[in-house]
């Protein structure tokens, strides 16, 4: 009997499992999956923006809006803005929304249309023609670089093709009216391109302001002799003589730059004119 006092108990200790005990569930994998998945797009972004062309990255832009014929506005470009300058005076002309930032107009009457809703069979012409010099620029390095150059946009008087200079690129060799061959190469391009029409052509020559105050100052005489020698150069490009209306030397009076002095303001328009 006192044996069986002495002896110690014993204990049963059960221990209570809870099923899925510390299990945070499986979102966490949802969302590295998600993260896993944006970091590849975004390096295959990064791949292709570095492996195609301008030309390329317009036609993948073009893609994504198959519902517009013709699409003037690209996303392409080797900027950090999609191609588009900060500046108003640079981007306006390029996105087809027409003149600067001085003479800003909305996009549908800087590519005349009528209001109605439908361009009429001229300006689909104009802007075919823009198309196809625009597009040149894929068919080889140098003439893409030489596109660097070129702006165009439609107008009520017509399809409007800016050559304009660049740091380090001019038109005309410094303090002369001798053209680069940059210039002569643009004016190749813009007289083939002009061949597949009969318009009618205008050309307009503006140049920057001069850095100090002149007694008699140059640029009349100047632009009015770009613009002649850039005639001379077209009708040389087997342009028909007969097709070019009138040239006309803007001196400096039409800026698009707000520093008169830039040398983007050295530029020549010509103009197919709308018939």
């Amino acid at each position: 009997m006192s044996a069986q006092a002495n002896a110690a108990p014993v204990i049963i200790k059960r221990k209570k499992v809870v099923g899925g005990g510390g299990h945070h569930g499986g979102a966490w994998k949802v969302a590295y999956a998600d993260f896993v998945t944006a970091m590849m797009a975004f390096f295959m972004l990064m791949w292709l923006l570095n492996a195609t062309t301008e030309q390329q990255r317009k036609g993948i832009a073009d893609y994504f809006s198959p519902t517009i014929p013709i699409n003037r506005v690209s996303g392409g470009g080797n900027g950090a803005f999609g191609g588009d300058s900060i500046f108003s005076e640079e981007a306006l002309p390029q996105t087809g929304t027409g003149g600067t930032n001085k003479r800003i107009s909305s996009e549908n009457k800087s590519r005349g249309d009528t209001g109605t809703g439908t361009e009429d069979e001229k300006t689909a012409e104009l802007l075919a023609i823009e198309e196809a010099l625009m597009g040149r620029g894929g068919e080889s390095q140098v003439m893409e670089n030489a596109l660097r150059h070129v702006i165009t946009r439609i107008t009520d008087e017509g399809l409007v093709i800016e050559l304009f200079e660049l740091d380090g690129a001019p038109l005309f060799v410094e303090d002369s009216n001798t053209p680069t061959q940059l210039l002569r190469d643009l004016i190749e391009i813009v007289a083939a391109t002009s061949r597949a029409i009969t318009n009618n052509i205008s050309i307009g020559a503006h140049v920057a302001a001069n850095p100090v105050v002149w007694a008699r100052s140059p640029v009349w005489e100047k632009s009015a002799t770009r613009g002649d020698i850039v005639r001379m150069l077209l009708e040389g490009a087997r342009v028909p003589p007969q097709r070019i209306q009138r040239v006309i030397g803007h001196a400096d009076r039409e800026p698009v730059m707000e520093n008169r002095m830039a040398l983007r303001n050295n530029r020549v328009e010509v103009i197919l004119l709308r018939e």
